[in-house]
């Protein structure tokens, strides 16, 4: 097994941290950002969109971060990792996908101003627009789990990982935090998790 792709970049320890909590120890190949190599026609062959993370296990090639957490979930994993229940998988889906459409599109712009803009560039009028459309969202997470101890029900699941990789940097960012008892409960426990600490909670940049 393969992991290519930059360790600062969420999506890349998504995959990271779902290897982690799986026992899986896959060799891991710096490449994206920096460190170039997505260019490469082998890559390009692998990932036609030049971007990271790709896994590549036992002959199959994936790419995008949340199907690859759902592989990884599914074929290594337990029924606490991808429910088999229906309705319980795809309550775990929702939510992975909600990351992906609501959660990192809202934090997103927050983060690129603090961590990726010169101070000399930044919009302060946006930044607070962005920061307030930001709580907005985590305010939907912290009600959701205001009656379970995960985001996917009472074990940990293949839901808690991109949303978990997002929030340590909602909480990392140096912002005003409203106080949400029920996600920074959650997100306290995440941080109790070794592979969390390893691949995640690593300096923003």
């Amino acid at each position: 097994m393969k992991v290519w792709g930059r360790p600062n970049s969420i999506n890349v320890q998504k995959v990271l941290w779902c290897c982690g909590e799986l026992n899986l120890s896959p060799e891991h190949i710096v490449v994206g950002g920096e460190f170039g190599g997505t260019d490469d026609p082998k890559y390009i062959e692998m990932n036609p969109n030049r971007l990271v993370p790709t896994l590549e296990d036992d002959g199959l090639s994936l790419w995008e971060s949340n199907v690859i957490v759902r592989y990884l979930a599914q074929r290594y994993g337990d029924a606490r990792m991808c429910p088999v229940d229906i309705r319980r998988r795809f309550d775990c889906e929702r939510w992975m996908d909600w990351q992906a459409t609501t959660l990192w599109p809202a934090l997103r712009p927050v983060f690129i101003g603090l961590i990726r803009t010169p101070n000399d560039q930044r919009d302060p009028a946006a930044q607070k627009k962005a920061e307030a459309r930001c709580a907005a969202v985590m305010a939907m997470l912290d009600e959701r789990l205001a009656d379970r101890r995960f985001v996917g029900g009472g074990a940990f699941s293949m839901a808690d990982i991109p949303v978990g990789a997002s929030v340590y940097r909602w909480y990392a960012l140096d912002i005003v935090h409203p106080k949400f008892a029920n996600l920074r409960r959650w997100y306290d426990s995440l941080t109790e998790r070794l592979a969390f600490r390893k691949e995640v909670m690593l300096p923003l940049s």
